[in-house]
């Protein structure tokens, strides 16, 4: 018999299948990971507790099965002002001479929009996949060089994702990234509500020496299907006045440092 699965990678995987079907029962989980019952419904109230999925008789179904998800521009009318003070707080942290990925997004839109309002900044190397992100960075041009990544185009958000949106972060090694999510939770992570998004995000992740999450307080406390990193892979948290006070305390007893702007 193979050696059992880590509980934390095994209900990463629960999810993964729940994710992929809306629903799974116990019995089947059993079977899947070759644990008990009683360890299948453990590990479903562990994910139903960081609001994953839902339990329901016999099994469980995906929180998030049913949610749709925003646009690009309906997203940039929600909390404009607030994503527009993150993204001043975060732009603050670029220095001339280094080099910038930019993740997909409208909180990082307002990096972007931040980024370029800064004069002293020179010599800034910015690669996104955002097209969006692109078109706002192109007034600093040549103050700041402008690299996107290629890629599948996703209409929704404007982004570009896999196939062959990783071939150019797979060779590079930036300074800082800015990174966006749907979901920042004590125990969850950082996570999305898109699967194909969530990948180059995490590939963002690794790609750079030090990575920054950017969420406005709508998304703390939430967990999503699509897995970025766990809360000790990035540095810190730049978030607005809208975070819930208990939200920020419990990410911070956490081990996440985090600046509300």
């Amino acid at each position: 018999m193979s050696e059992p699965l880590p509980a934390a990678l095994r209900r990463e995987r629960m999810l993964e299948l729940i994710g992929r079907a809306g629903f799974a029962r116990v019995s089947d989980l059993s079977e899947a990971f070759q644990v008990s019952d009683v360890t299948v419904r453990s590990d479903l109230d562990a994910l139903d507790r960081e609001q994953s999925i839902r339990r329901v008789h016999g099994g469980a179904v995906l929180r998030t099965a049913g949610m749709r998800e925003a646009s690009f521009e309906e997203a940039l009318e929600s909390s404009a002002d607030e994503k527009r003070r993150i993204g001043q707080a975060a732009a603050a942290m670029v220095a001339s001479g280094s080099s910038v990925l930019l993740d997909v997004g409208t909180t990082t839109t307002a990096i972007a929009r931040a980024l370029v309002e800064r004069e002293d900044l020179e010599q800034v190397t910015v690669i996104t996949n955002g097209l969006t992100i692109a078109l706002e960075l192109e007034r600093a041009i040549p103050r700041f060089d402008v690299v996107v990544t290629g890629g599948t185009l996703r209409p929704l958000q404007h982004s570009l994702v896999e196939p062959l949106a990783a071939v150019l972060l797979e060779r590079v090694h930036a300074d800082l990234a800015f990174i966006g999510c749907t979901g920042v939770h004590p125990t969850g992570g950082i996570t999305n509500v898109n699967l194909p998004e969530a990948d180059l995000k995490r590939v963002m992740v690794g790609s750079a020496e030090r990575a920054v999450v950017v969420a406005d307080g709508s998304k703390l406390g939430r967990t999503h299907l699509g897995r970025i990193a766990a809360l000790g892979e990035v540095a810190e948290l730049v978030t607005g006045i809208s975070a819930a006070p208990e939200d920020v305390e419990a990410l911070r007893d956490a081990g996440l440092p985090v600046v509300v702007a």
